[in-house]
Order: C-alpha cells, then structure tokens, then sequence
C-alpha cells in the first residue's frame, strides 16, 4: 500500500549512494546527518512519501529507520512495482483508443475523470457542502488512486462554498452594526441580500481546495488545484500547457481538482456547442469534464448527479425506465425533464456531453451520487463493472438486452399460464421427443464444450449421453402429465355471504432466473417445470455449456412455438453479472440457484429483495443407531457416500451410537470405506476412544463433496438429533434401525428438509422422488422444501365473486351477515381451447 501512495523518479539510480551524497536537485542542501532541511524541502509531508515536485524518496523526522535502509528497500520496491506497471498499463491499453464496449470492461480503466455535480456536493439548502457525501467520494477516489489508477475530478461547489461564508459574514457585519447604532443586545430581522455567482465562486474556492487537501490527506494522497475557462481550450497554446501540467501532476500520482474559475468566466455564448471531437464550448462542468476526458486521452468518465442515470422518459412520471446501456443512434428517442436543483447543465446536457466524450474515445458512465445507500460505493461499483447508472457505449449487441428479456418472458408468460394444461403438456411433450430426435445435434454441441473443459470432474458435470437424454425425456413426459392439473386448481371454497363466493386458486410465480453452473441436462429439466407451471424463464447457464445450452435452447424454444409463447423462456448469454441479474427486482419474482455452495451463498447476499429459493450446503448425515441391521447398514452407507460424492445429497457425516463400536458392525463399515478408498475424519469422541485415530476433523460442518467423511459417536438417537441440529444444514438425515419407535421419533423430531428411515440419502431427488423433475433442492422454510418440483413453482391467488356487495352491508347497521361456510372443492370444467392443439 505504501509503494502505491509513492511517487518515484523513474532516473533514480540504482548505484549505492551514502547519506551525504544523496541530494535532491530542488535544494540547495544535501541530506545531512540522516535528516532533511525541512525549511528549504518545503515539498516534504508528514509520515513516508515523496517530494512532489522532484519525485525523491524522503524519510520523515518521526521514522527511527535508518534512511539509507529504506532508500535501498524503496528502490528495489520501485523498480518492482515498475515492472507491474508498465505490465498493466500495456495490458489495459485500449485498442484505437476506441471506447470500452461492455461494463465489464471498465475494470480495465486506467486514467478516469470524476465529475461531481452540484447537487452531489453541495446541500440541500444550496449554501455549503455536504461533507458526507464529498468524504465518501474522496475515500473511493483515493482508495482507485492507490490501486494504481490515474484520478482527476472535475468539481462544483465553489459557488455553494462561497455563498455559505458570504452570508455568515454578512449576517455578521450586520449584527455588529445594529449594536453600534441601537446600543442594544436586541437586534431587528436581518435580510441577506442577493448574492452574485462570481463573488461566491472568489470567496468559495480557497476554502474547497483546502477541504479536498484535508480529505485526501487522510489517504496520504496529494492534490493539486487547476481552475480553467472556456478560452483556455480555444488558446492551442494555453490548452497545451495545461494537457502538460495535468499529465506531469498525473505521473507524480496527484489527484488534480479541477474546476471551472467561476469568478471570472464570462456569460456562455451561443455557438457550434458539440458539433463535433474538436469543437466543445465550456458552458458547465458536464462539458468540462468531457472536454478533460477527450484532451487526457481519460479511459472513463464518470458523471455522478442526482439522478439514476437516463431514463426514457422524465424520471418522475410513472412510467420511466431506466436505461442501463445508451447508444449514440437513441437520442431521438428519449425525452428530457427539468434540470437539476442546482448548477448550469440539465440532462440534455449531461448526455450531450457524454456523448462527445464517446465520439472522443472516452467510456461514460451518468449515476447517481447523492443516494445515500450508494453514494459510500458508487465509483467503485462502476469501475468494478457492476450496472450502477447508465453505461453510453458505442456497440450495440445484436440481441436483445437482458431487461428486454426479462420482459419479452414475462409477456410471453402471462399467454403461457393462459394456455389449457393440455396445451402445455403437448409443449413440453414436443420438447422430450425433440430431446431423442435431435439428440445427434445436442451431442455434437456438448462434445465442442468437452474438448474445452478444463478437468475431469468438469467433464463429468457436463457431458451427456443418448441414455441421459431418453432419461431426460422420460422425465419431462413425467411432468407434462403432472401439469394437467396444476395451474387453476381450486383449493378453497367458501361462502361468505349469499350470492358472495371466495375461491384460493393456484397461480404461477410469475418470471423464475434459474442459474446453474455447467450441467446443460438442467436447462431442458427447469424448463419443463417452468412451461407446466406457467412461469416466464431466465436461464442462466455456466459458460463452459454454452454450446450445448444454445442447442438445447433452440429446441425449447422450437417446442414453444407451437402455441406462440416462443419468448417465454429465454437464455441469458450476455456478458452479465450474476450480481447484476440479482439486482432486478422490479423484473424477477424468484431466483433458484442450482450449483456449488459458493455460488448459492453468492446469490444469496446479491439478492437482497428477491426471494431466492435453494440450499448453500448439503452436509447429510447417516445415524447408525444400536438396533441396526448390518446388510442395511452397509448398502446405505455405501450408497450414500460412493454413488456420487460430488452432489449434495450424499452422506458427509457417520454417527454411529456407542454400543456398536469395537463390533463386528463397526469393523465392517470401516471396512467397506477403506475398499472404497474413503478417507475418513474422527470427530472428537470417535477420536478419544482410539489409540491411532485417523486425521482428526477440522469442523463437523464439512461439505466434503469428495470420497471423505466424518465419522462421530453418539450416545443416543437423541444425541444423534442434537448433533444433526447443531452441525447439519437441514438438507437430507438419515437413520438406520429396526425399532420402529425410534425410527418414528427421529422422522418426527429432526428439523430437515428430508428425514429418511433405513434408506439412501441419495433418494433426496425430484426425479426418485416421482416429480418428473426438480429445479433444485431448498432448505428454506418456506413453502417449498426438499426437493422443488411443479408444486414448489406455485403460489395462490383469491377470486371472490359477488354480486353489488359492499363492506358496508356487513356492518352494524348493514342488512348482510357473514356465514363463512366451507364448500366442497371442485375443480373448474375445462374450458374451450382458444389455440390450435396437436392430435
């Protein structure tokens, strides 16, 4: 951290040098004695850094390390983090100086500018600034100028700084003067006159300067102020001493403030603003900071306002949108609303400028900086790629957008859920046959991702079979015969009232993102169940099946169409961040995770206000209780570590109760896992009780997905329960007796999503488990857990029919009473097709 606050002469040498030799060339005096003259390097701040000026190492009066010492640590830390230098600037050069063309390529951004806007520095009163936010954004700046970044800002804040000190000294003066003339204590009302813009800049400027240095300095981060005019940049000569004074303040690892020298600057004057790379009038800081952007050749531009970003219509109607991406072609298309409570430019402005500043080769971003929820992360967030504010790019994607996605689907689904069940059931009936009948052309895309994939265990999760796909089809046959009664089953009946009738029916959840890693055979599967279920589809598929997902995609959207709900499920294949996808929450009613417990916990901290259905580990235990029978004990256990290792439902942890240790039972299970080269972890008690026990466990909450397991001593079934309920994570238990009395209370007392009796914990399946299918495993406690099939993708809706009733008429003085009586349940008639259907 610290070789990345110094700023080093790039001619330093690297001979051995002694004290009083080593002489910087802007002092008259050499180092004496292992300390500066500090009266003479007046360039020289506290603690370790460098002089700014002459870029050489110095050494603090209040470090006792030798200073010749750390000169030659320095040096070598330098040249080092030169070396990584040049490194990362060659690769984060920019091809033709072209514009970044996805967000995820801001990462790469090495010199950006940051423009703060008034309404993000000063506040809400327009007379001073909000310290907040400004701190906020010192401490990003500062924390990316560390990381090696190059950072300007371009900054308002003068004139609201300014009109803050005038007031008070004008209420002061007045107050004095009212004592002198009155010669009393009590003073008349003070008005504050009008003050002009240019004083307020002249008496504000000082004062900001000096609270950026104070701020940057907490960061042990220089800074410079330069404040500029319109006619700086039409004078070549004056524009190219200042491109020269920021790229020298640059390599000395300064962070310029910069700002428009509002005391002076004259009236802006119509003209050819924005008509082209050379031509840009300063009329306010939005145009400031994009001709800076262009000029410095600046990788990012910045723009943080009050606003989101750009919407497509005026942000406070009801129906504006955020655009995450903005195209050079659709600024046609959009409307502006009012400007900004304070300041010169509007979003007109903003955009004009961003968009000249893209034309220049400058990536923008417009977002908002006064949110307080945001503003602590902002820049960061942007740098780092995530979908904060609106991205301008110049690249427009072939295929549609993920919000556009999001609502295709949803559209698309709603006519989906309308469909008659039989009419789903023939869809995902199309689907399993397309699954056999073009299997040749599925099993050439998955063979171009398995020539690709990196190991073998990635090998295993993606590659398919002719066998596995007539078990897919198999299974989604399953599920279209499942479907016929799932969407518009009633429920509950009630009689409110006469002629009054209450009806729960169940309804789709609306638009489901599924993202699963690289298991292509998923894609077909959560389909199916989404297609009978009636809900929208974002897929979400890992990028070493793309192939295959593709592929599989067609062929769904293939089955789709023969009822004209194509768009209803859709395959996520942009450059979009998980993170990102778990931010639409105006979009996406449900998340299911399907893959590593990694990527589960992930998802589940990004999605803070969308449910998200799913398990982050499955630790599952066997208990191998003291009526055990030995040829159950060994096929379980067996079955359910060495079947399949790697998936969630296998068994992590043995509880063995007491009374079967040093048996012929124990001595066996031992026996088979040594044949199956399980290793084996000792609990603590299981490990007191031997002489050489194997490799003691690190935690009894292990996920092991590997041939390991733990094998632990208990003193009773309910020992067994505790330990499940402490170390477990309600995923799938298991117990292995033959008192049935015992069998009972462990079914009835354990706490998981799937408790089983003398059987595998493999069985924790959709497909075992007669669904047809499965989007996933939950361990929530919500209305879905275990295995999540067709009913897990359901919730409800009330209908009541009436007849001109009004809550009045229940009253105490009304004519109706309630009779809230339960009527049968009976399912609605199936009503007339309105879609061509198969024989």
């Amino acid at each position: 951290m610290l070789l990345q606050r110094l700023s080093l002469c790039a001619g330093l040498p690297l001979g051995p040098r002694t004290r009083s030799t080593i002489i910087c060339p802007r002092l008259a005096k050499p180092l004496t004695q292992g300390k500066w003259d500090w009266q003479t390097c007046i360039h020289s701040h506290t603690h370790t850094h460098a002089c700014i000026q002459c870029s050489r190492l110095h050494q603090s009066l209040r470090s006792g390390i030798d200073i010749y010492v750390g000169y030659i640590l320095k040096i070598v830390g330098y040249y080092s983090s030169r070396l990584v230098t040049c490194i990362l600037s060659v690769s984060l050069a920019r091809a033709n100086g072209n514009s970044f063309a996805h967000r995820g390529e801001l990462r790469q951004a090495k010199r950006i500018v940051v423009k703060l806007g008034s309404a993000v520095v000063t506040r809400g009163d327009e007379c001073g600034l909000a310290l907040g936010r400004l701190a906020s954004v010192v401490e990003q700046v500062a924390m990316l100028q560390n990381q090696g970044r190059e950072m300007m800002i371009v900054t308002s804040g003068a004139v609201a700084f300014g009109k803050q000190r005038l007031r008070h000294e004008i209420l002061l003066s007045q107050s004095v003067r009212q004592a002198l003339h009155s010669g009393q204590n009590q003073l008349k009302d003070m008005s504050v006159p009008v003050l002009e813009a240019r004083a307020c800049a002249a008496a504000g400027q000082s004062g900001l300067m000096a609270l950026y240095e104070a701020m940057f300095t907490q960061y042990s981060t220089c800074t410079a102020q330069v404040l500029v005019t319109n006619l700086d940049f039409h004078d070549d000569q004056k524009r190219q001493n200042l491109n020269s004074t920021l790229q020298e303040l640059l390599r000395m690892n300064i962070v310029p403030i910069i700002n428009t020298n509002d005391a002076v600057v004259p009236p802006p004057e119509p003209n050819s603003d924005l008509q082209g790379v050379n031509v840009i009038s300063i009329k306010d800081n939005d145009s400031l900071a994009a001709r800076l952007a262009v000029e410095m050749k600046a990788d990012l531009l910045i723009a943080l306002s009050d606003v989101e970003g750009l919407y497509d219509s005026p942000p406070e109607s009801d129906d504006a949108k955020l655009i995450d991406i903005f195209y050079p072609g659709d600024q046609q298309s959009i409307t502006y609303g009012t400007k900004s409570r304070v300041g010169l430019g509007g979003m007109e402005a903003k955009v004009k400028a961003a968009l000249w500043a893209l034309q220049g080769g400058t990536s923008v971003v417009i977002a908002n900086g006064t949110h307080p929820k945001v503003t602590g992360h902002v820049i960061t967030d942007i740098v780092e790629g995530k979908k904060v504010g609106t991205f301008f790019s110049e690249v427009k994607p072939a295929g549609p957008t993920v919000e556009q996605q999001t609502e295709m689907a949803r559209n698309s689904g709603r006519t989906l859920a309308a469909l008659h069940p039989d009419q789903r059931g023939v869809i995902i009936c199309h689907l399993a046959d397309l699954l056999v009948e073009k299997k040749e052309e599925i099993l050439a895309a998955n063979k171009t991702d398995m020539d690709l994939a990196a190991n073998a265990a990635l090998l295993n999760r993606l590659s398919l079979s002719p066998a596995k796909l007539n078990s897919l089809a198999i299974g989604l046959r399953q599920i279209a015969v499942a479907s016929q009664d799932s969407v518009g089953r009633v429920l509950r009946r009630t009689r409110v009232a006469h002629n009054l009738e209450l009806e729960q029916i169940t309804v789709p959840i609306g638009v489901l993102l599924v993202i699963f890693e690289a298991r292509p055979d998923c894609l077909p599967q959560v389909s199916a169940l989404a297609i009978a279920s009636g809900n929208a589809l974002l897929a979400k598929g890992g990028k070493e099946a793309a192939n295959t997902n593709r592929v599989l995609h067609e062929l769904t959207q293939e089955a789709l169409d023969i009822h004209g709900v194509k768009e209803a499920v859709q395959l996520v294949s942009t450059r979009e961040e998980v993170e990102d996808l778990c931010r639409l929450d105006k979009m996406i009613d449900l998340i299911i995770p399907r893959g590593s417990s990694e990527l589960v916990r992930n998802i589940q901290r990004a999605a803070k206000s969308i449910p998200v259905l799913g398990h982050s580990e499955g630790i599952c235990h066997i208990y191998v209780d003291s009526e055990a029978a030995i040829d159950k004990v060994i096929k379980i256990v067996r079955d359910s570590k060495c079947d399949y290792p790697a998936a969630c439902n296998a068994m992590e942890t043995l509880l063995v109760h007491r009374d079967i240790l040093r048996t012929t039972l124990f001595d066996q299970i031992i026996d088979m896992l040594r044949t199956e080269r399980v290793k084996i972890h000792a609990g603590p008690r299981f490990a007191s009780y031997l002489t050489f026990s194997p490799s003691e466990v690190k935690s009894l909450r292990t996920e092991y997905g590997d041939l390991e397991c733990c094998i632990e001593v208990v003193d009773s079934m309910q020992e067994a329960i505790d330990h499940i309920h402490r170390y477990g994570s309600s995923h799938t238990d298991v117990i292995v007796t033959e008192n049935e009395d015992t069998a009972e209370q462990f079914l009835q007392q354990l706490d998981s999503a799937c408790v089983f009796w003398n059987a595998s914990s493999r069985f924790a399946d959709g497909y075992r488990f007669g669904l047809g299918a499965e989007v996933g495993i939950s361990t929530a406690r919500i209305h879905a857990r275990g295995p999540v099939g067709l009913e897990g993708l359901l919730t409800t809706k009330w209908v009541l029919r009436g007849d001109g009733h009004t809550a009045a008429d229940f009253s105490e003085h009304g004519t109706l009473k309630y009779l809230h009586e339960n009527l049968p349940v009976t399912q609605p008639q199936p009503r007339q097709m309105t879609a061509q259907r198969e024989d």
